[in-house]
């Protein structure tokens, strides 16, 4: 097993910490109802999931987007989601690893690309907030970007050092991310990617949290 050693952890959320995973199909199924198209089953949805996320909605339609069509796949998308959010639960592992993280007097935070408005109250409601020392979505209203500029944001913002930071997500954009900016990155083979697209980027893929955590070593 190839560990990392680590004071600081950056969680992704969607996929990571939430297990969203049927709430997420329904959205892009309404997306694809909306666009004619039948609808995907979890195994298809996972081929096609990739960023940035525009193209990826291109692929799966069979068609360009302008950015009006992109607007209204965005609505469409976390209008559905958010109708059926309340029905997402936590990853197995979740509170109990990360309770167990800080207890043993090390930091995590929060880094997702979903809403910033919306994945605040999400956490709070999870009982969960207590846990990060910073909570970072998105701040505007429209998704679909690369994690890697946000990541450095949220790194600067709490005065951390990439070398002591460990990313814990579940696409490979958290792993460009993570190499972007010269930290390790553990993946969990449990959101919108295929196990075999995450072990294509060379960084250790766990299958629960639980497991993942025994990739990293305490700094």
């Amino acid at each position: 097993m190839n560990t990392v050693r680590a004071s600081h952890i950056v969680w992704d959320w969607n996929g990571t910490l939430l297990h969203d995973n049927s709430v997420v199909l329904a959205a892009v199924n309404e997306v694809c109802a909306a666009f004619g198209r039948a609808p995907l089953r979890w195994e298809e949805w996972q081929e096609f999931y990739s960023r940035p996320v525009r193209a990826c909605y291109e692929r799966m339609l069979d068609q360009p987007l302008n950015d009006e069509d992109w607007a209204r796949v965005d609505r469409l998308y976390h209008d559905r989601y958010d109708l059926l959010l309340h029905t997402s639960g936590l990853a197995p592992g979740v509170p109990d690893e990360l309770v167990a993280w800080r207890d043993g007097g090390r930091t995590q935070s929060l880094l997702s690309m979903w809403f910033h408005s919306r994945l605040v109250p999400t956490v709070a409601g999870h009982d969960l907030t207590d846990l990060f020392q910073r909570i970072d979505g998105l701040p505007g209203d429209l998704g679909g970007d690369s994690k890697t500029d946000h990541l450095i944001r949220h790194l600067e913002a709490q005065h951390l050092n990439p070398s002591d930071v460990v990313i814990i997500g579940d696409v490979v954009d958290d792993a460009l991310a993570a190499t972007a900016i010269g930290a390790p990155c553990i993946l969990v083979a449990t959101g919108a990617m295929t196990r075999h697209s995450l072990e294509a980027t060379g960084t250790p893929v766990a299958a629960t949290i639980t497991e993942a955590m025994q990739y990293v070593v305490p700094a």
